[in-house]
C-alpha cells in the first residue's frame, strides 16, 4: 500500500475546496505578467495564502511546463532541528486538486551519497514550507498529471560548508532542463514577537526600513552570489527563513560555473509584498518576495 503525507494545513492555511482553490489559483496567476521566463528556479514564499497568494503567483506564472519531469520542492525546517536534509518516506504528497508522486528512484540517489537522512511522517507532515507550494505545483502541473514526479527535500540549519556541498551535490540536478527548483522562502519577519526589530531611519518608516533590508539581500541573491549573501546575513540577521534553502541554490549555480557550464545564469525578483506595513515597534509584518531563476 502506497505511504501518503496527508495534507495537513488544507483547511486552515489554505482552502481544502478543490475548486474555490483551483478558482483561487488561476486567479493568481491571470493577474501576473511574465517577464523571466523559463524558470528553471523560483524562490517564492510558504506563508497562508491569504497573505502570500497573490505574490506565489508571480512566481510560478514565469515557468513553462512543457519538458518538466522532476519538481524538486527546497523547503525550511520550521520545527525539527536537522543539521542537514531530509527526504520523504512517502509515495505521495496529497493536495485538494490531485496527488503528487514521489520520485523514490531520485531519493534513492541522493541518500546514497550519504549527505541526506530521510525524515519522520510526523515530520514531514508538521512541516508547511513544503507543502505550501504542492497546490501551486498541482495547479500548473494539471495538463501533465502522469509525467512528472516530485523531490521534497527538508532543509535544516545548514553551515555555509553543508549549503556548498548541498549545492554541488543539486547542480548535476539543476544542469538537467527537465528538473525544475522551488525554493521555498519567506523573506523578513519583523516585530517583537519575532525577536528581531531592526530599524533604519534614514528610510523613514518602519515597513520602508525593512522593504530596503529586503532589497538590499534580493540584490546579492539576484547577483548569485552565495559569499555576500552569506555575509549579508551575518550582518543583518535578516530573519529570512528559508536563507538555507536559497543559500543552497547559489551553490548549485555557483557549482555549475566552476564545472564550466557555459550557459548564461540569470535571477530576477519579480515582486516583493508585505503582510502589512510596520508604522509604530509594537507592529509586526512578515515579507514576501518572488523571484525567477533563467538558464540561457
Amino acid at each position: 500500500m502506497a505511504k501518503v503525507r496527508r495534507m495537513t494545513h488544507a483547511g486552515s492555511w489554505y482552502t481544502d475546496n478543490p475548486s474555490t482553490l483551483n478558482h483561487q489559483l488561476e486567479n493568481w496567476l491571470s493577474k501576473a505578467p511574465v517577464v523571466q521566463t523559463p524558470a528553471r528556479a523560483i524562490i517564492a514564499p510558504h506563508a497562508g495564502y491569504s497573505y502570500c497568494g497573490a505574490c506565489g503567483g508571480h512566481a510560478y506564472k514565469q515557468v513553462d511546463t512543457s519538458r518538466i519531469k522532476r519538481v524538486f520542492i527546497l523547503g525550511p525546517s520550521h520545527h525539527a532541528r536537522i543539521p542537514g536534509c531530509s527526504l520523504t518516506t512517502t509515495d505521495k504528497y496529497q493536495t485538494p486538486l490531485f496527488d503528487l508522486p514521489i520520485d523514490t528512484e531520485v531519493n534513492a540517489e541522493l541518500y546514497a551519497t550519504g549527505a541526506f537522512d530521510y525524515m519522520r511522517l510526523d515530520v514531514d507532515e508538521d512541516e508547511h514550507s513544503i507543502e505550501m507550494h504542492l497546490p501551486y505545483v498541482a495547479k500548473i502541473m494539471e495538463g501533465r498529471q502522469g509525467s512528472f514526479k516530485i523531490v521534497p527535500i527538508l532543509v535544516g540549519s545548514l553551515s555555509t560548508d553543508k549549503e556548498t556541498s548541498y549545492g554541488r551535490i543539486l547542480s548535476n540536478y539543476l544542469a538537467n532542463p527537465e528538473n525544475f527548483f522551488v525554493i521555498s522562502s519567506d523573506f523578513c519577519h519583523w516585530g517583537r514577537r519575532f525577536h528581531y526589530t531592526f530599524y533604519d531611519r534614514k528610510y523613514g518608516e518602519i515597513w520602508k526600513s525593512i522593504k530596503a533590508l529586503d532589497e538590499m539581500g534580493m540584490e546579492i541573491i539576484e547577483r548569485l552570489d552565495p559569499v555576500g549573501f552569506s555575509k549579508y546575513l551575518g550582518q543583518y540577521q535578516n530573519t529570512i527563513c528559508g536563507r538555507h534553502p536559497i543559500g543552497v541554490l547559489l551553490n548549485a549555480v555557483d557549482a555549475l560555473r566552476k564545472n564550466g557550464n557555459k550557459d548564461k545564469f540569470s535571477l530576477k525578483f519579480v515582486k516583493y509584498a508585505q503582510s502589512s506595513q510596520c508604522c509604530s515597534m509594537e507592529d509586526s509584518s512578515v515579507s514576501y518576495a518572488s523571484g525567477a531563476l533563467v538558464f540561457q
